[in-house]
C-alpha cells in the first residue's frame, strides 16, 4: 500500500511538472508573438507619427499664404478706403455732394466707412 501511494505521488508530481512544462512551453512563443506585434505596432504608429508630422507642416503652409494673402488684402481695403475719404473730402471741399454708394452699406463695414457714407 505504501508503495501504491508513493507511485501515486510520484504520478502526481510528473502531472504537475508536465503541465508545468506545457503552460511554459505554451507561453514562450505568445512572448515572441508579443514582442513581434510590439514592433509591428511601434513601426505603425512611427509611420503615423511622420504622416501626422507632414499633414502639420502643409496646414501650416497653407496657414502662413492665407494670412500673407489676408494681409494684402486688408492693405488694399485700406487703399482704397483712405482713396475714397480723400475723394469725399474733395468733393466735400468743392462744395460738391458726393454720390451715394452703389449699394447700401452693410453693417459690419459702416463702422470703418463713418466719414464716407455720412
Amino acid at each position: 500500500m505504501l508503495t501504491a501511494l508513493s507511485a501515486l505521488a510520484v504520478a502526481a508530481v510528473t502531472a504537475v511538472g508536465g503541465i508545468a512544462t506545457a503552460i511554459v512551453g505554451r507561453r514562450q512563443p505568445r512572448g515572441q508573438q508579443r514582442r513581434d506585434d510590439f514592433t509591428t505596432i511601434v513601426g505603425e504608429l512611427r509611420n503615423s507619427l511622420g504622416e501626422v508630422k507632414t499633414e502639420l507642416a502643409e496646414q501650416k503652409e497653407a496657414s502662413r499664404q492665407d494670412r500673407a494673402r489676408i494681409t494684402a488684402q486688408d492693405y488694399a481695403i485700406r487703399y482704397l478706403a483712405g482713396w475714397a475719404r480723400s475723394l469725399v473730402g474733395y468733393m466735400r471741399h468743392q462744395q460738391l455732394e458726393p454720390p451715394p454708394p452703389p449699394q447700401p452699406v452693410p453693417d459690419e463695414v459702416a463702422p470703418y466707412l463713418h466719414d464716407i457714407t455720412s
